[in-house]
């Protein structure tokens, strides 16, 4: 363990920097400082600005000798989730403690503690004159709320890097790296569905009136997959998946397992078998609630209205504007004559795809390999994170990767952080920097 690594990442922790709740604004703003003032330590310049009312904290740190040295992007975020509920926290959420073999604190992995693995090791290589690429720090302290006030700096940013680097990632387990390559969109709608005037007497009208819910059923069936595959018209554009990732892919833990061991049961016969195609390289369609009629008391009626969350992750290589319409399509020619239908689309994000065989991604595997002894797999996430896109459509290369384990408690009770994993990031980030002069 190293204690000073330890205090100084502690002292980071301790700021409740939640920006769910308001009352922590000024928090998050402290917790940005903080990061400013790291940057600073480490000679370079920062700054914590105002980006459309949310907190950014940019900064940048030269290389100690070459003037025209590669630049590097570096990406975290320094606001954390609620800590509720209190009572199954072992010490306070916001008092960092080791307990056993783990630094425990909320924020640890998620994501303070690996966004303090990065700014440690520049201001360590800076300190020795050893810094060999030039680093810009964009944080943000609205990633946990969803915000996109670093996406749309990324997007007004005439600057660029040659590569980017966001420890916001896990192992896939303890000694076993990975890099997270692609990330899916997400398109979500809200459907409401209208069958008449009013709701009506199900003995005197039912089988000749039509029912809102039955209607809303039957629409949404226009979306839903069919044996593990959504349709057709919402699959256009899903990219090609390498050898290199499917082999990858094929070392980790069963789909049975995985879903076993969330307490999941099979979609379908070739669920556990596709597990990761499925979850990683291919759209799935949801629906997320449905309300109408009375669900809990005896009340025999034809409701009039209904309505639906649906949504559709987007796999890498798909489009937001070519599937959004695509989907609303399907919904209304799946709906039944008479019915009115309203589709409004809600939130969106594209996917993100680094090129796997990229040169910052085959650097950074050696890079790692040396410190871990492990390579990192390239693995994807199947969840959606706007960051990479948009890093994507600026031309520069990202690894999305971490030290965080499976039950390291990221937005829940004990967030926790191997300690041993603590100084071990700082050398993988200072030996990907060091590869990465070679851009």
């Amino acid at each position: 363990m190293n204690q000073a690594f330890v205090d100084e990442l502690s002292e980071f922790l301790r700021i409740p920097s939640v920006s769910a709740d308001s009352a922590h604004a000024p928090d998050v703003r402290r917790a940005g400082d903080w990061v400013c003032e790291r940057i600073r330590a480490a000679g370079g310049e920062a700054d914590l600005v105002d980006w459309e009312g949310q907190p950014l904290a940019v900064g940048e740190i030269r290389a100690s000798a070459n003037v025209s040295a590669p630049t590097v992007l570096c990406y975290g975020h320094f606001d954390v989730q609620p800590p509720a509920p209190l009572d199954l926290w072992d010490s306070g959420p916001f008092e960092p403690t080791v307990h056993d073999e783990y630094l425990v604190a909320r924020g640890v992995v998620d994501d303070k503690g690996q966004l303090y693995m990065l700014l440690k090791a520049a201001e360590l290589l800076a300190a020795s004159g050893e810094l060999p690429v030039n680093l810009r720090f964009a944080c943000d302290g609205e990633e946990e709320t969803g915000g996109h006030s670093i996406v749309d700096f990324l997007a007004a940013d005439e600057r660029g890097a040659d590569a980017c680097v966001i420890f916001d990632a896990g192992m896939l387990a303890r000694g076993v790296p990975a890099f997270y390559i692609a990330t899916r969109g997400m398109c979500y709608f809200h459907v409401r569905v209208r069958t008449g005037a009013q709701d009506l007497h199900s003995g005197l009208m039912g089988g000749a009136a039509m029912n809102s819910l039955h209607a809303l059923m039957q629409t949404l069936s226009g979306v839903l997959p069919r044996d593990g595959r959504v349709p057709e018209p919402l699959r256009a554009g899903v990219a090609e998946i390498t050898a290199e990732e499917l082999s990858d892919w094929a070392s980790l833990t069963p789909g049975d397992v995985e879903l076993s061991q969330s307490g999941a049961r099979p979609a379908d016969g070739r669920a556990a078998e596709e597990f990761y195609l499925r979850t990683w390289g291919e759209p799935s369609v949801d629906v997320h609630g449905i309300a109408g009629g009375e669900p809990h008391l005896t009340k025999t009626v034809l409701p009039v209205f209904a309505e639906a969350n649906v949504s559709i992750r987007l796999a890498p290589g798909q489009s937001v504007d070519e599937i959004a319409p695509a989907f609303e399509r399907l919904l209304r020619e799946a709906a039944p004559a008479g019915a009115d239908v309203e589709v409004a689309l809600g939130s969106t994000a594209d996917p993100g795809l680094v090129a796997p065989d990229s040169r910052a991604i085959e650097l950074g595997q050696e890079a790692f390999e040396r410190v871990i002894g492990a390579r990192p797999l390239l693995v994807r996430s199947g969840g959606t994170l706007p960051i990479v896109p948009a890093l994507e459509q600026k031309g520069i290369p990202t690894i999305v990767t971490g030290f965080s384990i499976p039950g390291a408690n990221a937005h829940a009770p004990n967030e926790r952080l191997l300690l041993e994993y603590l100084p071990l990031g700082v050398e993988a980030a200072k030996e990907l920097f060091r590869a990465w002069a070679e851009l």
